[in-house]
């Protein structure tokens, strides 16, 4: 017969913790919450958008030109002339012709400046041209 010491030596055997399956699960779920995550897109300039009482959501405005306080026009985080409002419309047109345009006009602007931006992505070829607002606060 054998001592018992010697038997729970040969019975002990080494554990091993394998995590691969755990790392790889931990980057399936950053993929997931990195691809469901919805990026909200701004002009890039601080805006009062005006209300209005019949103010709808539009969930698929893709592009957004920006107008100011000091009828600065914006487009993509940066400042452009006005007279290339259509062509920066055309290229993202071309990029998603699906998109729907969106102005997000300052209350302080002018009609003038909105109305030629407006003009200008009309003739970019932009179907949906918007103006954005907001509910009144009750």
């Amino acid at each position: 017969m054998l001592p018992i010491a010697t038997t729970r030596r040969a019975n002990r055997s080494t554990v091993e913790l394998n995590i691969a399956p755990l790392i790889d699960m931990v980057f399936i779920l950053l993929i997931f919450f990195i691809v469901t995550t919805s990026f909200v897109k701004e002009t890039g300039i601080d805006i009062s958008r005006p209300t209005a009482a019949t103010a709808v959501s539009k969930p698929k405005a893709t592009i957004l030109v920006g107008i100011d306080a000091d009828n600065r026009v914006f487009f993509d985080n940066r400042e452009i002339d006005i007279r290339t409002v259509r062509a920066n419309v055309e290229r993202a047109l071309a990029e998603n012709p699906e998109g729907a345009v969106v102005v997000v006009a300052d209350k302080g602007s002018t009609t003038g400046t909105t109305i030629a931006v407006m003009d200008g992505c009309r003739q970019a070829g932009a179907d949906q041209v918007s103006l954005a607002a907001q509910l009144p606060q009750h």
